[in-house]
């Protein structure tokens, strides 16, 4: 009696097809992660009253320096996105270390303002995994 194992194997079009997407995905996410960090990188410059104030925050910075740092990182972010667009080999290598710089601002903004720290945190989760997950064969 013989037994087969099913064999999982995607075809060459529908795995470029996936990778293509996922490169969209991350390239959007990334666009939007971008416009949302310059937008709060101006808030926090423009002194704006939607932030938290902490006294007793281990990682203390003035709310202009986190705001320079947000503003610069969307920047970044929105350049490294239209390279994802444009299909640039060095855009998807960025774009992970930009998420992930982008991840750790957040982190350490978070007592400045929680929830839209989390929630770009998740985002640029996202973000990575969309970029990390392609294979090079697929691209």
């Amino acid at each position: 009696m013989a037994t087969s194992t099913p064999v999982h194997h995607r075809s060459g079009t529908t795995a470029q097809a996936a990778a293509a997407g996922l490169t969209v995905f991350a390239a959007v996410m990334l666009m939007l992660a971008g416009i949302m960090g310059f937008v709060r990188g101006l808030m926090a410059i423009l002194e704006d009253d939607v932030f938290l104030t902490t006294r007793d925050y281990v990682f203390q910075f003035d709310l202009t320096s986190w705001g320079w740092i947000h503003l610069i990182l969307g920047v970044v972010a929105i350049g490294v996105s239209a390279g994802l667009f444009a299909a640039m080999a060095w855009a998807r290598v960025t774009g992970v270390i930009i998420a992930g710089l982008l991840m750790i601002a957040n982190f350490l903004s978070i007592p400045y303002y929680p929830f839209w720290s989390l929630t770009l945190i998740a985002v640029n989760g996202f973000i990575i995994w969309g970029l990390c997950v392609v294979r090079r064969e697929d691209v």
